[in-house]
């Protein structure tokens, strides 16, 4: 085989997206809504989906108004044949469909021997059914299309066990099993799944412990939250939405063709795995 220079076009062009189609689930917010923009100034066409369609909307709004092309669209994961149909609109207005971002998610705290079956089965179906059923769909066009890549996102509770978040760590235990899984069904035929475990990273979901009842922020809360989090990093600080997002961006892209099957966790070292 021979050997070719990289050079700044090359690189440049590995990260590069103009022409793909991306589905972002979890949008409107946080995470989701980052990496809707990351992608998007890569290049790519983003349909950011949300189950909050008015903030699904708002990102999309925000990525045209800075030149990137996007989309929006209401979608509740948790809801069967609801990403099936989402996809095939997708598809049938573009063309195809190269990167699925599954990034929709909940949150319930509860410590295991106590935890409502209820509310289990509703995080289930949102952070674990809701992946699969995303898998499924964009997994199904990209094996026809011979080429694709999906990203689930996962969280660093996988890696280090922590009280009272067990249910929640329980649905991304099964999204990281999902994803490898998959990834040895579909390596074949061109499609890459990787997922992504981030460590603390606040968005609307952690600030459930520094949010007031009146859905203000108690900056005393939250420094005390967030500062001992900053000092337990070998970094020294927690991670942004940002962080996570050109996570994704390298995974979605051609930076990361020989790469499949694998979580990635931007933790600022909090955990280290091999």
């Amino acid at each position: 085989m021979v050997r070719r220079m990289e050079t700044a076009r090359s690189v440049r062009d590995a990260f590069d997206l103009t022409g793909r189609v991306a589905l972002v689930t979890g949008a409107g917010s946080g995470i989701g809504r980052t990496t809707a923009e990351v992608l998007a100034g890569a290049g790519a066409t983003v349909v950011c989906a949300d189950v909050d369609a008015d903030g699904a909307a708002v990102t999309a709004r925000e990525i045209v108004g800075e030149g990137g092309k996007a989309e929006s669209a209401e979608l509740d994961v948790a809801a069967r044949g609801a990403t099936d149909t989402l996809v095939g609109h997708i598809t049938a207005r573009h063309g195809a469909l190269h990167v699925l971002c599954n990034i929709a998610g909940i949150m319930i705290d509860s410590a295991i021997v106590e935890v409502d079956p209820d509310e289990f089965d509703r995080i289930l179906a949102v952070n674990l059914k809701g992946v699969l059923y995303g898998c499924q769909a964009a997994g199904k066009v990209m094996v026809r299309q011979g080429g694709g890549s999906i990203i689930n996102m996962a969280s660093a509770a996988v890696l280090t066990p922590t009280p009272g978040v067990g249910p929640y760590a329980i649905t991304k235990a099964g999204v990281a099993q999902l994803t490898q899984s998959m990834a040895a069904e579909v390596g074949k035929d061109g499609v890459r799944v990787n997922a992504v475990a981030p460590g603390f990273v606040p968005t609307n979901m952690t600030a459930r412990y520094y949010r007031r009842p009146d859905g203000t922020i108690d900056e005393e809360a939250q420094a005390a939250v967030i500062g001992p989090m900053a000092r337990y990093s070998p970094l020294r600080r927690v991670g942004t939405t940002a962080d996570i997002g050109y996570c994704v961006l390298y995974l979605a892209s051609d930076a990361s063709s020989f790469v499949t099957g694998q979580l990635l966790s931007p933790n600022g070292g909090v955990s280290m795995h091999y």
